[in-house]
């Protein structure tokens, strides 16, 4: 496949970090163009990687192949309007934005290839996973393209169906931040123990960075694995069961149902 042109609508740190990626695989500065409001940023943007970029986002969709949308979602809905007139046949629309369906996105820009993808926060260090759906005018052709996008930060991942990535939201799109919390729990409980919080804290984010290699180098899953390292009477037993006594798993089944709603409320919300 010969490497799409894209045109990223938004040069924030998402498009920043998407942009560092390809740039990173090999992607020709020739390839990649950017259009942001900020003067500022898209100065920095040009000089860091070496793309154009534009004020006139109508300017930087002209003759590219992708187009990008990494812009607020309080904000989709007027750049679209402004940006459907611009839009030609055969461009593939991939928008980054959470909260905004592919049905809104049509609306605005009229029947188009619409890739809708939730990446998240680790995508910034290139260790991020994305949702992907593809609504049907996405072609093969395309959906290679949006997933050579999104796989220059991280792991990409397709689903069939597009409420799904409510799901993924809940799971990886605000999952960095649970991770944060426990970290955040563990090191102050560590701190409590008598620890110093230094120690605590990097005692906590090794670990944690650690277990997770462990997870994805693993042949079994993560049940096993603690079964693994959780000796009978032993300490982590000890952990464990007050864990679980505290209801852990139903909390975190509550969470993330919780954040899965709210995603879908925001859909509609932003949708309108």
């Amino acid at each position: 496949m010969t490497t799409p042109r894209i045109a990223f609508i938004g040069a924030g740190n998402m498009a920043a970090s998407l942009i560092g990626g390809m740039r990173a695989q090999g992607v020709g500065a020739e390839s990649i163009r950017a259009s942001d409001r900020g003067a500022e940023q898209r100065e920095k943007i040009s000089a860091q990687y070496g793309i154009d970029v534009f004020a006139s986002n109508a300017e930087a969709i002209n003759g590219v192949d992708v187009i990008v949308l990494s812009i607020k979602p309080q904000a989709m809905k007027e750049v679209c309007l402004d940006l459907a007139p611009h839009i030609k046949d055969g461009q593939l629309i991939v928008s980054i934005a959470a909260g905004i369906s592919s049905a809104s996105l049509a609306n605005w820009l009229g029947e188009r290839a619409i890739v809708r993808c939730m990446p998240n926060t680790p995508a910034l260090l290139r260790q991020g996973v994305s949702g992907l759906y593809a609504n049907p005018q996405v072609s093969a052709e395309q959906r290679q393209q949006a997933e050579q996008l999104l796989s220059a930060v991280g792991l990409a991942l397709w689903l069939d169906e597009e409420h799904l990535i409510d799901a993924v939201t809940a799971v990886s799109g605000s999952g960095p931040a649970y991770f944060f919390l426990l970290i955040e729990a563990m090191t102050a409980a560590g701190e409590k123990l008598g620890l110093p919080r230094e120690t605590a804290e990097k005692l906590t984010q090794q670990t944690a960075l650690g277990a997770a290699q462990m997870a994805i180098a693993s042949d079994v899953d993560a049940a096993e694995l603690r079964r693994r390292v959780t000796s009978p009477a032993g300490t982590t037993e000890a952990a464990i069961k007050t864990f679980q006594a505290g209801g852990f798993e139903a909390l975190v089944d509550a969470a993330l149902n919780a954040a899965a709603q709210r995603s879908a409320e925001l859909a509609e919300q932003l949708g309108k």
